[in-house]
């Protein structure tokens, strides 16, 4: 029960139901009753209606009355009857009461012309009196028993249609409720399917006057937050942007102070800062290709070759690979066409590639693939090295994270990188082991629709 009464504090539709349905129920009650009193009169008057026929059938016909002592008609049911006797004849009554099927009953002889309920032989009696042409007074009655039985039948075989109705109106109120709600849930599924990176405005148009205000304000909100992200990558990329200048600077001068003639300490000291310099310069490109990566710029597509692509990565990284001495190539023969932005796919291959080769021991082995399936292509970038352990796959695509126990030097940006153009050309990212039986190799799968035709 006091699930029930917080589920009917916290949700409108099911408010709006009970209120509905108990209102229906109210009416319906309230409209049986009258129905069934009103029912009630009609069959009583047309019983009384039915009384006044007999006397009138009677006059008019100019019948006689004859009282056979016992006598027993087929199909005379007792509790129906409709009795018809001269008043007159009512002080020549001989039975107490009249299962005794004898004739006349003693009604009393004084009784007014018109209609009365009265007591006889134990019974109570619904009687007209009338006075016939003739001048003589009949008397016309039933039991009131057997009249008030067949009013109640009748007066309840008129609420047959509202014990159907009933159901039948609850139903389609709650599937009145239903619909009416539906655009809320469809707005909620709308917004639950968006990317987190999809801050455009909702359609209100189609919503009902009472959510569009609401509707108005989440795209109010909606704008400031698109202006807000917008405006801190416009920073991290102007932050970034004057950064290179400087740490491009320090670098030549390390690379010609490295060619000066110095004492080895300082050649020693020397060392780690122009490694300092080059990741520094490393995170500041890094930095530069996240904002571009998540800016919701247009950005032109076309036509492009994924081995062709490939072939470029590996031009740009086979000096690492080489210092390495690591196995870097393509797997596939055939090409693949997809509708692209070249630089997204360029970065997006390239971020991959680099981290493969980076966390691939000296030696090791790494392969890019690309198949397609029906309107998906698939490319696969495959390394031998440590792998991602499960419980860390989709941390690794937050910015700056990096798996414990790394010793490899690096930004943490290439996946946030890889996943940031992932939402933004609709393609799928999949992090699996190279080698499921040793649970060893990280194995990046990308899933993007193919060029059409």
């Amino acid at each position: 029960m006091d699930g029930f009464k917080k589920r009917l504090s916290d949700s409108v539709q099911l408010r709006l139901s009970v209120a509905l349905s108990l209102a229906i129920l109210i009416v319906a009650i309230l409209a049986g009753l009258f129905a069934f009193a009103s029912a009630l009169d009609e069959a009583h008057e047309m019983q009384d209606e039915t009384l006044h026929q007999v006397a009138i059938l009677f006059d008019r016909q100019q019948m006689t009355l004859h009282y056979p002592a016992a006598e027993r008609i087929a199909g005379d049911d007792e509790e129906s009857r409709v009795i018809v006797q001269y008043l007159a004849d009512s002080s020549k009554a001989v039975g107490n009461n009249d299962d005794d099927n004898v004739m006349p009953l003693p009604f009393p002889t004084t009784l007014a012309d018109g209609l009365s309920t009265l007591k006889i032989a134990g019974e109570d009696f619904r009687a007209l009196v009338r006075t016939t042409a003739r001048g003589e007074r009949i008397v016309v009655a039933q039991e009131t028993g057997i009249r008030d039985k067949e009013a109640r039948e009748s007066a309840l075989r008129s609420l047959l249609p509202f014990l159907i109705l009933f159901p039948v109106l609850l139903l389609v109120v709650g599937d009145l409720v239903r619909k009416l709600f539906r655009p809320i849930a469809t707005l909620s599924d709308e917004m639950d399917r968006r990317d987190k990176q999809a801050l455009h405005p909702i359609d209100e148009l189609h919503l009902p006057t009472e959510i569009r205000p609401f509707v108005v304000a989440i795209n109010r909100l909606l704008a400031r937050v698109a202006q807000s992200m917008e405006t801190q990558r416009r920073f991290i990329a102007d932050a970034a942007h004057e950064l290179r200048s400087p740490m491009t600077a320090l670098s030549l001068q390390a690379e010609r102070l490295k060619a000066s003639p110095m004492p080895t300490q300082a050649v020693e000291r020397l060392l780690p800062l122009s490694r300092g310099i080059e990741r520094s310069r490393q995170l500041i490109d890094q930095l530069l290709a996240l904002a571009a990566a998540q800016s919701n710029a247009e950005r032109s597509q076309t036509t492009v070759s994924v081995l062709e692509v490939y072939r470029r990565v590996l031009e740009d990284l086979l000096p690492l690979a080489e210092r390495k001495n690591i196995d870097i190539g393509v797997e596939s023969s055939a090409d693949v066409q997809l509708v692209i932005n070249e630089m997204d796919l360029l970065i997006l291959v390239k971020n991959l590639a680099d981290n493969a080769i980076r966390y691939t021991p000296c030696g090791g082995r790494v392969d890019l693939s690309v198949e397609r399936v029906q309107d998906t292509v698939i490319l696969q970038v495959k390394d031998c090295g440590p792998g991602i352990a499960s419980d860390e796959q989709m941390r690794v695509f937050d910015p700056f994270y990096r798996t414990v126990g790394t010793e490899e030097a690096g930004s943490g940006l290439g996946l946030s990188i890889v996943k940031a153009i992932a939402e933004r050309t609709g393609a799928r990212v999949h992090l699996s082991f190279s080698d499921e039986t040793t649970r060893r190799g990280l194995c990046v799968t990308i899933e993007l629709r193919s060029a059409s035709g």
